[in-house]
């Protein structure tokens, strides 16, 4: 579904973490080009 996109993940301190977006999205198919995990307040 997301191959050959590139993918930016950004993930909450309180919910789902951007390692856990990136790992999903590079299971299909995408390449993560940036991974941050960040406190929305």
């Amino acid at each position: 579904m997301l191959k050959d996109r590139q993918v930016i993940a950004l993930g909450e301190r309180d919910g789902i973490s951007g390692p856990a977006i990136a790992a999903c999205a590079e299971a299909a198919g995408a390449s993560v080009a940036f991974v941050a995990t960040e406190c929305f307040v």
